[in-house]
């Protein structure tokens, strides 16, 4: 249980909406058709992992724990694992991977086309189960550093000096963060290059004159450029949505991962208030996301409308008014005739 009180409400707070919110982010996307995507099955990744982070989150808020600690394999479970935060970083470093993913994934599709369906022409789905089946194997492989770097002698949690401990823990800062913020930092800026480009190369979409005709060729030859329009768009949503997600990634993890660095440095850290906030930052990053979909990701919002049928009535809405037009058109021209 967490035991300064301020950051127990704040955990509890964070819990409660991670798990609300990407609890909601799985259920639309498993029940909108329109939301199954390459690029929404990374969301749903991302919101499954955020959602059991929550969860581990609410419970090291509330669980009481023994004091002192059993001296029993309990007691280790407690402090390399448990008080290590090991299972709940394991999470957070799974979701940084998997938004790595998802950064480079739209990296491929927007500035690789070619290559990205390539890639995916056969057994997308395989191919999107290993890269995150990748993004777990990666981050146990990293974080396994952690569960050893705490003992438990004589009924007491400490943390061991571990010979090269410095350069391991160095190389995990560079590893789970450093790296994939340089990453994705620079496919972003490669992937605003190409929205430009191809914005420049679509430019505005035609307008014909009111007062002239339109035939259907006039139709055939504005299609194409309407439809390059569209998907421009989308595209520019979902970049606009992946950046706010990025830069909210960077806000959360940096404070604890310096902090982490610190520590490897010989600063002892891990029990300080700071520390401890620092980690609840980190936690903020769980539940954040569905909040940015909500606002930011227009296929999101309108899936949840598709979901609770607000949509759906408007679609009726729609075709009763067209149906009701052509009967009157229909029955004008009877009159006339």
């Amino acid at each position: 249980m967490e035991q300064i009180l301020i950051l127990r409400i704040y955990k509890t707070i964070v819990g409660i909406a991670g798990i609300l919110g990407n609890g909601l982010v799985c259920v639309v996307i498993c029940k909108v058709s329109a939301m199954q995507t390459r690029t929404n099955a990374f969301i749903f990744h991302q919101a499954v992992v955020d959602f059991l982070g929550s969860t581990l989150t609410l419970l090291q808020s509330e669980v009481p724990l023994p004091d002192p600690l059993p001296n029993s394999s309990l007691g280790i479970f407690i402090c390399t694992i448990w008080n290590s935060n090991f299972v709940l970083f394991l999470l957070f470093v799974i979701s940084t991977f998997n938004l790595l993913s998802l950064t480079m994934e739209r990296y491929f599709a927007i500035v690789h086309p070619f290559k990205y369906h390539a890639a995916f022409a056969t057994r997308p789905w395989l191919k999107l189960g290993l890269i995150f089946a990748g993004c777990w194997l990666l981050a146990v492989a990293i974080k396994s550093y952690v569960a050893v770097i705490f003992e438990f002698p004589n009924g007491k949690c400490v943390a061991r000096d571990i010979p090269g401990s410095q350069v391991m823990g160095i190389l995990t800062a560079v590893m789970q963060y450093a790296l994939p913020v340089v990453v994705m930092f620079f496919a972003y800026i490669r992937i605003s290059v190409e929205l430009k480009r191809g914005a420049a190369r679509v430019g505005p979409a035609p307008m014909a004159a009111s007062s002239a005709p339109t035939t259907s060729n006039d139709d055939a030859s504005h299609s194409a450029p309407g439809m390059m329009e569209s998907l421009l768009k989308a595209r520019q949503n979902t970049f606009k949505m992946l950046l706010i997600v990025f830069i909210t990634f960077v806000v959360c993890w940096t404070p604890n991962q310096f902090l982490f660095f610190m520590f490897n440095a010989g600063w002892v850290v891990h029990d300080k208030w700071y520390y401890l906030l620092s980690v609840a930052l980190v936690a903020t990053n769980c539940c954040v996301n569905p909040v940015i979909y909500a606002f930011k990701y227009r296929q999101f919002r309108n899936a949840v409308q598709d979901m609770f049928g607000r949509r759906q009535h408007n679609h009726i809405d729609q075709l009763n008014s067209i149906s009701l037009r052509i009967k009157t058109n229909g029955a004008i021209k009877i009159l006339k005739g």
